[in-house]
């Protein structure tokens, strides 16, 4: 019997992967190391109770870096196993199956995606990544599991081993695949695309586009192809057409965002505006120290320049956890313009951390008034008002922006926490729009606890630990699990664990009695 292999584990998948290998133009701006290269994380169950079966370190990494390196080095079949394995024989995890399902749909391993998509269990909480990754990636006619296998092998040989012109090549004469699937003719375009043959790539997209008109990330390599003829503005018109499809999860609409950033990089004339954007573009990918040194090297003399480039540097050193530098280059930008709703969001933010709410509310208030498309502003303006004590006005403003934003995570948490008719139901959504939002996950885990369902709750702490295992919260709750089931001393090593990362948290203080 083939043994389960414990959650955590996945993370080496994600770890090595790391792909995003569909992004084609985009990712030579982010070449990844060559996974067998890297290091590999330190490997900790989920909890010390025993597991259904356990396997080394370095068993791990030969499964997953053998499985990937087949891949890269186009041996698909073999890693198609490997990867089918893989998803069958994982712990059942939701966010775990999510996000391997994405990972497949990016490597072209639709029937794989599917078959993680299968798995999943609360329908609440996947079936909006589930659309998503089906709305971005999934092609209009279903392959079978040799044309996926064979197209595959030309995608890694694309992407991997410099074979462009040798892969289109010998597609372009399989006349029936073409004309049999959208995703065929996708290949050709990416082929032609990486081969700098642009006339053949645009022809090739425009066919699985015709098949396809819903596909995201056709329409994502289109706009990458137009930037290289002689209109490239015209990639800035698919850009809108992708911003203007239904995609609800933060995750994609993050993607989505990147795309237009990437876009305007290529398409701007202008020296700062080129450096700006692809700044903004390395910011969505979480590229934080690259959107650093790009925007260090864009100031010039124009101050309408130099205060956007204040702004968005304090709000990448912000999420840097760099709260000074994040300060000086907030108030820099706001000296040179009192409106820049970035610089004010960041101030904003500067003083809810240090609990001057007052003060962050005059911020936000002035970033809502400068800044209509976003709902942000209003956020923050909400969380404020609670902890001022103002929970009546803060309900009203987070019902106000779900009634116009049906994509707005945080309005849903928040709301959850306020009102308890609605709690399961709003935390779920929450997670479902953003799946890496770990305090959805831990309120959850707290309220399965609270109901005396232990082993419900557990499941959540799992994703809560798989995100952050550094949150003090995850930490008490899991000394709750440990309580439930008997388990003493875990529950006190996890309390003082808790109060490590904390000192102040009085929940764990009052379990240790302290």
């Amino acid at each position: 019997m083939i043994k389960k292999i414990p959650v955590l584990i996945f993370l080496i998948l994600v770890y090595i992967i790391g792909l995003n290998a569909q992004s084609a133009g985009i990712n030579d701006l982010l070449k990844p190391a060559n996974p067998l290269e890297q290091p590999i994380p330190v490997i900790r169950d989920v909890f010390s109770v025993p597991q259904k079966a356990t396997l080394t370190k370095n068993d791990v990494h030969n499964q997953y870096a053998i499985a990937l390196n087949r891949f890269i080095q186009s041996n698909v079949k073999s890693s198609y196993k490997d990867f089918e394995m893989m998803i069958e024989n994982i712990s059942p995890l939701d966010y775990i199956y999510l996000q391997i399902s994405e990972k497949m749909a990016d490597l072209g391993l639709f029937n794989l995606s599917e078959l993680a998509m299968s798995k999943t269990s609360d329908e609440d909480i996947s079936y909006l990544h589930c659309e998503d990754v089906k709305r971005f990636y999934f092609p209009a006619v279903k392959l079978s599991t040799e044309d996926e296998i064979y197209l595959a092998e030309m995608f890694s040989n694309i992407i991997y081993n410099d074979q462009s012109r040798e892969v289109t090549a010998e597609l372009i004469k399989n006349t029936s695949l073409l004309n049999k699937y959208d995703y065929a003719n996708y290949i050709a375009a990416l082929g032609y695309y990486k081969s700098n043959n642009i006339p053949e790539a645009e022809k090739y997209i425009n066919i699985a586009i015709s098949k396809n008109p819903k596909n995201l990330n056709y329409k994502k390599l289109k706009a990458e192809i137009l930037t290289q003829t002689k209109k490239p503005q015209n990639a800035l018109k698919i850009v809108a057409e992708i911003k203007s499809q239904p995609v609800l999860t933060t995750e994609f609409r993050k993607k989505i965002n990147s795309i237009e950033e990437y876009t305007l990089y290529k398409t701007s004339k202008n020296e700062f505006d080129k450096k700006y954007h692809l700044a903004n573009y390395f910011y969505y990918e979480n590229e934080l120290n690259k959107s650093m040194r790009t925007l260090q090297t864009a100031f010039n003399t124009k101050k309408s320049n130099n205060r956007n480039i204040y702004a968005l540097l304090s709000r990448v050193y912000y999420d840097m956890k760099e709260y000074e530098k994040a300060g000086d280059n907030a108030e820099k930008s706001y000296k040179l313009d009192h409106g820049n709703s970035i610089a004010l969001m960041v101030l904003g933010d500067l003083a809810y951390r240090k609990s001057d709410y007052k003060t962050a509310l005059k911020h936000y208030e002035n970033a809502a008034s400068n800044e209509k498309n976003s709902y942000q502003a209003e956020i923050n303006i909400a969380k404020t008002y609670q902890k001022l004590g103002n929970n009546k006005k803060a309900k009203e403003i987070y019902e106000k922006i779900l009634k116009n934003h049906s994509d707005c995570y945080e309005a849903y948490y928040q709301t959850a926490l306020l009102d308890k008719t609605r709690e399961e139901n709003y935390l779920k959504k929450t997670v479902a729009i953003n799946n890496r939002y770990k305090d959805g996950w831990i309120d959850l885990a707290r309220l399965e606890l609270e109901r005396n369902k232990p082993d419900s709750a557990s499941k959540y702490l799992a994703t809560a630990r798989y995100i952050d295992e550094n949150d003090y919260r995850y930490y008490y709750y899991q000394g709750l699990f440990y309580k439930t089931k008997g388990l003493t001393g875990d529950a006190k090593r996890s309390f003082r664990k808790s109060l490590m990362l904390n000192p102040d948290y009085a929940p764990a203080k009052e379990e240790l009695s302290i």
